[in-house]
């Protein structure tokens, strides 16, 4: 059975992304999900300094360990003022410290969600534009749009938007 990852790129406890990324996955069929959490990976801002005064974190490489681990990614990027979430920033600084390929041409369903109409559409692009540069696989992406009317119940309740996301948990179930 595969194994694939899932998370959120946000610390928040009530992440719309993560219950996203936990519904796309749970799209996936015959693969063992873990869903991570990026609380449970604390570091340190990164700064070369600190990286030479006390080496990487382990919870850098813990986490590297949960990609390296996955046959597939389900990932949902929080948007903050168009770019990524700090907190995600940071911990994909300190993964790229440890090996610049840090994705491992593992299969990716990209996506991103937000309250409003663009759906974290310009976070996505970031991504979109720099992550196969760093080992992303994205097979696919997708963007939520308007969180609070499209989603409800651990599920998108839009059944355009639902059949979409649908297609593209298959594409990556398909790549895996």
């Amino acid at each position: 059975m595969k194994k694939v990852i899932a998370f959120a790129g946000t610390n928040s406890k009530t992440s719309i992304n993560k219950q996203l990324a936990v519904y796309a996955a749970s799209l996936i069929e015959n693969a063992e999900v873990s869903v991570l959490d990026l609380n449970d990976y604390e570091l340190p801002l990164y700064g070369i300094d600190y990286e030479v005064e006390h080496g990487i974190p382990d919870n850098a490489h813990s986490f590297l360990n949960q990609i390296k681990d996955a046959d597939g990614i389900v990932l949902s990027l929080a948007e903050h003022n168009g770019a990524y979430a700090t907190v995600f920033k940071n911990i994909f600084d300190w993964m790229s410290r440890i090996d610049g390929k840090l994705w491992g041409e593992k299969p990716m369903l990209l996506m991103a969600t937000s309250p409003g109409g663009r759906g974290g559409a310009t976070v996505l692009e970031i991504a979109k534009g720099r992550f196969p540069y760093m080992g992303g696989n994205i097979v696919t992406d997708f963007s939520l749009p308007s969180f609070g009317d499209n989603f409800s119940e651990g599920k998108i309740s839009n059944v355009e938007l639902n059949a979409e996301l649908v297609s593209k948990a298959k594409k990556l179930e398909e790549a895996l």
